[in-house]
Formats: C-alpha cells, structure tokens, sequence
C-alpha cells in the first residue's frame, strides 16, 4: 500500500509541475511580480499532496522564533520535501540552490522569477561574491534566505561539516542566523522512491548570538540542531511538545 501511494504522489506530482509549469507562462512573459505567489501555491499543493496521498504530517516548533523581516534559516537537509515546505513556513522565502536546478524545464525559469538564488559552487571565490550580492539583494527585499549548511541531503542523525557559506552571508549582511532541525529523511529519505507514513518535524530555534565568529557559529548551528533534535522519537515518529502542526488535529494548522 506504501508503493501504491508512492506512485500516486509521484503520479500527482509530476502531472500538477507540467500543469502549472505550462499555465506559468503569461506570468513569466507579462506578470513576474506574481512569479513567488505562484510559486507558493505550486509547493503549497505539492505538500497537500503529499500528505492527504501518503499520509504524512508536518509538525512545526518553535514559529516564535521567526522574525518578522529577513532572515537566515539554516536548515537541515534530509529531504527533497525541504525544499518545497519553506515557501509557505515564511511569507518571502529565497531558498539558496544549486545552479543546475534552474535549468530544469518549465520550473528552472520560475525558480529565477521567484527570487530564488542559484549558486555555481564549483566557480569557488567567484561564486561566493555572488552569492553575497544576491543575499545583500533578497535582504534589501524583506526575504528569508533558506539555506542548507551541509551542501547536500544527509541521512537522518547524520553529522556532516558545515560549509562556511552562510558565516560570510551573516557577516555581509547582519542578517539573524535561524537553526532548524529536521526529520524528513525518516519519510522521504534520500533518493527513495517510497514516502512513509507519519509525522515530519521542523523544530526552529532562536537565533544565535551574532559574535561568535565562523567556528563559533558552525559548531553553534550543529549544537542547536543536536538540542532541537533531542526531542525527536527516531522510533516511534512523535515529538512533543507540538505547538504548530500541518494536517493534523493537535497544535495550530496551517492551510495547505
């Protein structure tokens, strides 16, 4: 039964990117300005979709911690549902990616429209003055940069080092570093095809002291994700305390 809903949601999935990505078209010619509210709504259904077709739940903590104009979400990466949950968790989401992704037919374009920043990590100095000048430009814009220190998807408990990117977008910007804390590889792991059922966690934490310089604010992000994490149950999928959920009946439910 698993597979079977597997299948629908890719089914569901794929068939709702075509069909947005083609009705997308008067707004990439005649109406950018509506490129991100679309966007929002293609990654809204996306999630809807994958909850009520596979029966997952999103349970948010710790919304009190976001503030209310730009910041830097620094979050863990287990999943390709992280990158599609952000762009309705905040009102101005700009998620930093991987170049490639904006290549992709009928979204890449979108992706650019949105705001979105792409990074050619190979391009090494190159790229990171780039990456500087877009996040200087999407804080100017009231976003909230999302950005996954890892560099990749990691399996769930594992620990990796942190790339230093965001060090510089904080120093360059000021901007707030917000930890998140994740458990989507328990559902979606991976490379999986098989999403399983039950809660995904998005823990968010208070933002870290600004002072603390790049070690300081590496080991500062792994430290809050192991404290976020603590409360995970890796066995039987329940955290407590829930004060936010996603499809379900307890905590505040945000409308998909």
């Amino acid at each position: 039964m698993i597979f079977v809903r597997a299948c629908l949601f890719n089914l569901y999935f794929v068939l709702l990117t075509i069909v947005m990505g083609i009705a997308a078209m008067p707004i990439r010619l005649f109406a950018r300005r509506y490129a991100l509210p679309y966007a929002k709504l293609w990654t809204r259904l996306s999630v809807a979709g994958l909850c009520h077709i596979c029966g997952i739940r999103v349970v948010v903590t710790g919304r009190e911690h976001l503030p209310a104009g730009p910041c830097l979400l620094a979050s863990q990466h287990q999943s390709a549902f992280d990158t599609l949950v952000w762009m309705n968790l905040v009102d101005r989401p700009a998620y930093v990616m991987k170049e490639e992704l904006t290549r992709l037919p009928l979204v890449g374009p979108m992706l650019l429209l949105a705001g979105m920043i792409p990074v050619r990590r190979a391009e090494g100095a190159k790229a990171l003055r780039a990456l500087l000048a877009a996040t200087a430009k999407a804080a100017a814009d009231g976003r909230q940069i999302v950005i996954f220190p890892e560099g990749t998807r990691t399996q769930a408990g594992e620990t990796r080092r942190l790339h230093p990117g965001i060090v510089a977008m904080a120093t360059h910007t000021g901007l707030p570093i917000i930890p998140v804390a994740t458990d989507s590889g328990l559902r979606w792991s991976r490379r999986a095809f098989v999403k399983h059922p039950g809660p995904i966690h998005i823990a968010i934490g208070p933002a870290l002291p600004t002072d603390l310089g790049k070690a300081g604010i590496l080991s500062g992000i792994t430290a809050a994700w192991q404290d976020l994490s603590n409360p995970f149950d890796r066995t039987e999928g329940t955290k407590k305390p829930v004060d936010n959920s996603v499809g379900s009946q307890s905590g505040h439910s945000m409308s998909l």
